[in-house]
């Protein structure tokens, strides 16, 4: 039997006597009456983008969905098993959150698997190559601008437009269809560059990205 990671522990005890023994009658409320967030954010599981972290948020304050290349499926009911449609249903129609926040970012190692299939070809790799091929249409689209993207653009690019395909396919559920149209519940599309700390939204108007 495999050990727990000691700097695990280390690091939950540190949790418990900095943080939680301060904060223990917040978890209590939560504990007893539950989460009540008012924003979802979909966001990729890179180690290195923290949604709770980049935007200063307390437990249960967000609600987070991460995945690869934080990418929303379109809506379909085929097959058996969909984590994020159900943890995306659930936010809109249990929770009833207020906004949807889809955070792109830099350096994303399954857009750069999309662009260089360098672990998409994998014969073992079926699950992220099926998941990426939802930006294979981007991923041409951009294949084929004049001039052509430099590698790094190309990649950069593609991070931005995941974005945008993730915002598209959400208004494909019909209960965003409908809680959007009512003014219940609005899109964002954001990125976020790691290494100097930018944070962009986008702009649905112009399709382009504005600091915040």
């Amino acid at each position: 039997m495999s050990l727990f990671p000691d700097h695990l522990a280390d690091r939950f005890r540190r949790f418990k006597f900095r943080h939680f023994v301060s904060n223990q009658d917040h978890y209590e409320t939560l504990a007893e009456h539950g989460q009540s967030p008012d924003v979802m954010v979909v966001s990729c599981c890179d180690s290195r983008v923290d949604p709770e972290t980049i935007f200063s948020a307390m437990p249960g304050e967000l609600f987070v969905v991460r995945n690869v290349a934080n990418l929303v499926p379109p809506y379909e009911t085929s097959g058996k098993y969909h984590g994020v449609s159900a943890a995306l249903e659930f936010a809109a129609l249990n929770l009833r959150v207020k906004h949807i926040v889809v955070m792109g970012h830099s350096g994303c190692g399954g857009v750069r698997a999309c662009v260089d299939h360098d672990a998409t070809k994998q014969t073992d790799a079926e699950f992220i190559r099926n998941w990426m091929s939802m930006l294979d249409e981007s991923c041409d689209r951009l294949r084929a601008q004049q001039p052509p993207l430099t590698a790094p653009q190309l990649r950069s690019a593609l991070e931005h437009e995941a974005v945008k395909t993730s915002l598209a396919n959400l208004r494909t559920f019909p209960c965003i269809q409908i809680l959007e149209s009512k003014g219940r519940i609005a899109l964002h599309g954001t990125y976020f560059d790691i290494a100097t700390g930018t944070l962009e939204v986008l702009n649905p108007a112009t399709g382009t990205y504005v600091p915040v």
